[in-house]
């Protein structure tokens, strides 16, 4: 997945791979990040950045960075070396797309689009440092920076998009681009800067550009502040016990991690387990102990809804009318409608069928998983009826039965470094013949982080990899990609890529085993690496993984396939302590429950999706008084309201949504998985694992960023459109309406 935040302006991207861009939209991906109060922001408006000279030349970001590939230099960069240097960007760029628009020479694509693509490249390198280490590595400090910087940020987006000047010569070139003698990448990019220049109101009237200079300002602040709250809240929200005893079912490492994180929060003695991003939390899954499982799940679900500092509704509110608000001043009906303009879906009423077709067959096989599940507690004479916090342990034992393993059976198999290694690293060989060497000498922003050489097929350097696995209290939950250098032929720039997880780390000594879900996220993110490593385009708003957000998932979840690929499994699944494979009729099993637990999985999507959409296809009139209330009856509307699988991640901890990554785009998994499911037909076809077919795949697709129509790319690749059928048959979605 992709998951992340981005500035303001219009953004294609990824979750949990999130896309994010730079004052002049090009992208990077990172985690959701962080800013300020309305207040605050209005203030920062109000505030221009100070004049002064160039960045001092002591500051790490006065210039590029001299290690491989411009890897950024962790080693050097401190905290108070921000905030300069944002400035300075910000200084710079105004300094250098004033003299575009105020230029006496006739508006050119070289003069004008160009040198817009080349302006601010000292705010791009301070930018996305600062984002992906805020995303992976945060503190205080850099929240405090975040908190300032990001509604100033947004106001120095408008001062470049509203410029008035500016907007002349880009609309000059555009109207005569049939006219030019441009390549296809160069006329897509005069007409991504018209799109974007429109999208960001440069058409508006003077006193319309004040109120939408005001409303991003605000916005910019109030993402940033959600942000801040889910990480925190989760945090917060923590659930401590007393006794060894009340985490039965847990294995033994994982009570001494729980152990050693209360030791770290100052309760010897007492053991916590830390929550995840997402609603059901992973050690549900084993915990014996149903009050324990219940007070998890409880911690889960209440997080920015229970009063505090950092409770969530009053956000969530103002950010669904500030941004239904902007829309109808931008002309569109809702923020749904402005959002979607921009993706392959292009409309709320195209999202809406997708997602009204396929919820209530999910429904039904949740409901027909939730009559399985009860037959084992009644069995076993439990006396209750199964709840969600019962679901993930009884399911296991539902697979049990029905397959004969659960997942303490696969984690032996699945150690960290057999995955990355021969499995994610060995099926990426077999498929694009890339290779990689891992090196000690880059420095890192924190010890677990990994780095890697990554070569082409010919032997030439390719990209710089970068492995950052476990989690940490100041890291962003989920998993995503991020891209601290893009690749650009215009400014010579190769690809420095990074995957995150948030995989506990064991105590001291101890093995890092997977989850078979964890071992599936690594494919996915390396999916999206490869999307960044691959990049082949000539203007950096193009690069890497900068398509829209509705396709963007679609490579990381082709790249998932190779996970249980035979020959792929078996080079990894190896015992951690003897090296044997994983037995021929565990990995058949394995194969065999694909689609287990289908409709558990599809209606927790589903809902979340449903909910992200219900939220952003209101008018500024239709914003609720009670924010639970809103979720609960959108629940129903969309008949997603089955009690025993909430959505995926509620209002009030939803990143993906009220961080502005994924705004009204969180259905992109399910659209761009269309794609995948597909794709994945089309490589089944032609030999599966074979480096003819990755070689098709990079050269038509992965290498194009978004320099040219997404579904065009996709057709260029596949030989048609998408066939619905194979997603349907993957979840388990046919014969069931």
């Amino acid at each position: 997945m992709i998951f992340a935040r981005m500035l303001p302006g219009p953004v294609p991207g990824s979750v949990f791979f999130m896309s994010v861009k730079d004052p002049m939209n090009r992208s990077y991906s990172f985690i959701v990040a962080a800013a300020a109060t309305a207040a605050l922001a209005q203030a920062a408006i109000a505030a221009p950045i100070p004049a002064g000279a160039s960045l001092d030349a002591s500051n790490p970001f006065a210039k590029v960075s001299s290690l491989p590939f411009h890897y950024p230099a962790f080693d050097k960069i401190k905290d108070q070396h921000f905030k300069p240097a944002f400035e300075a960007g910000m200084r710079e760029q105004l300094r250098e797309v004033d003299a575009i628009a105020a230029s006496k020479a006739a508006p050119t694509f070289e003069n004008t689009i160009v040198a817009l693509e080349r302006s601010g490249q000292l705010l791009a390198r301070v930018s996305v440092t600062f984002s992906n280490l805020q995303g992976a590595n945060t503190n205080d400090a850099l929240d405090a920076i975040d908190r300032e910087m990001s509604p100033k940020l947004a106001a120095h987006h408008d001062a470049i998009f509203m410029n008035a000047k500016l907007w002349q010569r880009v609309k000059t070139v555009y109207d005569k681009r049939d006219s030019l003698t441009l390549d296809a990448e160069s006329k897509h990019l005069v007409e991504r800067y018209h799109r974007d220049f429109v999208r960001a109101g440069a058409n508006l009237s003077s006193a319309d550009k004040d109120k939408l200079k005001a409303y991003n300002g605000e916005i910019a602040g109030l993402q940033s502040q959600f942000a801040q709250n889910v990480l925190k809240e989760a945090n917060a929200s923590a659930l401590v016990v007393d006794t060894r005893a009340e985490l039965a079912g847990l294995p033994d490492a994982d009570i001494d991690a729980a152990a050693t994180e209360a030791k770290k929060r100052g309760l010897d003695g007492k053991y916590v387990i830390a929550l995840v991003n997402t609603t059901i939390q992973p050690p549900m899954a084993l915990m014996t102990n149903r009050a324990t499982r219940e007070r998890l799940m409880a911690a889960s679900l209440a997080r920015g809804s229970r009063g505090g500092e950092f409770d969530s509704r009053t956000l969530v509110q103002r950010l669904a009318r500030l941004r239904a608000e902007k829309a109808a001043l931008l002309g569109y009906p809702t923020y749904a409608a402005y959002s979607l303009e921009e993706e392959t879906a292009k409309t709320p009423e195209a999202v809406n069928k997708l997602l009204g077709e396929l919820a209530a067959p999910a429904v039904n096989n949740a409901k027909k998983e939730a009559l399985e599940i009860q037959k084992v507690i009644d069995a076993e004479k439990g006396g209750f009826q199964v709840a969600a916090h019962d679901w993930a342990f009884y399911t296991d034992k539902v697979r049990q039965a029905k397959y004969a393993f659960d997942e303490s059976q696969l984690k032996p198999y699945f150690e960290l470094n057999n995955v990355v290694q021969n499995g994610v690293f060995f099926a990426a060989n077999k498929e694009f013949g890339i290779s990689f060497k891992e090196r000690k000498d880059l420095p890192v922003y924190d010890p677990d982080v990994r780095t890697f050489d990554v070569f082409d097929a010919n032997g030439k350097q390719l990209a710089i990899f970068i492995l950052d696995y476990y989690a940490r209290p100041n890291k962003q939950g989920g998993a995503w990609m991020n891209e601290y250098v893009t690749q650009s032929k215009l400014l010579g720039n190769m690809p420095v890529v990074a995957n995150h997880l948030n995989i506990p780390k064991p105590a001291a000594g101890q093995p890092t085993l997977l989850t078979y879900d964890e071992v599936r996220t690594a494919f996915h993110e390396f999916g999206h690496a490869l999307h960044g490593m691959f990049s082949n385009v000539t203007y950096p708003t193009f690069g890497g993984a900068n398509t829209p957000r509705d396709f963007v998932e679609y490579p990381s979840q082709v790249n998932e396939m190779w996970a249980t690929w035979p020959e792929v499994l078996a080079n990894y699944a190896k015992h951690y302590q003897t090296g044997a494979p994983m037995p021929k009729a565990l990995l058949d099993k394995v194969q065999a429950s694909k689609k287990f637990n289908m409709g558990f999985i599809t209606t927790e999507y589903l809902a979340a999706s449903l909910l992200d959409q219900r939220w952003h296809q209101i008018t500024p009139a239709q914003v609720p008084a009670d924010v639970t209330g809103f979720e609960a009856q959108a629940l129903k509307d969309a008949g997603v309201d089955f009690a025993p699988v909430p959505p995926r991640y509620r209002t009030t901890y939803f990143s993906h949504s009220f961080s502005g990554g994924y705004s009204a785009g969180y259905y992109a998994y399910l659209w761009s998985e269309k794609l995948d499911a597909d794709t994945v037909e089309w490589f089944k076809e032609n030999g599966g694992l074979l480096r003819k077919n990755g070689d098709h795949f990079r050269a038509t697709l992965l290498s194009r960023g978004g320099s040219a129509d997404a579904m065009d790319l996709f057709r260029n690749f596949r030989g048609r459109d998408a066939r619905i059928e194979p997603l349907l048959e993957r979840r388990g979605l046919t014969g069931n309406q």
